[in-house]
């Protein structure tokens, strides 16, 4: 899999809406973790923040053809490299 040329790293929930970047690195427990690897956030893979909910939580971002809705505090825990 592609790695992200960038050494910046910045957490998720800190792009703009319409950003796009790749995927870095996600922690290593959880099962909400486990789950989002299932669907194919791996590192790599390459997302865009699509909106922010009026408050600023959740966030929808379009990864592999599809859209998911994270939560903020989930946001911060995933790091990626703006393309």
């Amino acid at each position: 899999m592609e790695q992200p040329n960038s050494t910046v790293s910045v957490r998720l929930s800190s792009l703009a809406a319409g950003a796009t970047a790749q995927l870095r690195k996600l922690p290593a427990g959880g099962t909400t973790f486990l789950r989002l690897r299932e669907m194919g956030l791996l590192p790599g893979t390459k997302i865009k923040l699509v909106r922010r909910a009026p408050l600023g939580d959740p966030i929808e971002i379009e990864v592999r053809g599809y859209h998911l809705t994270l939560r903020k505090e989930e946001a911060d825990l995933i790091e990626v490299a703006p393309c």
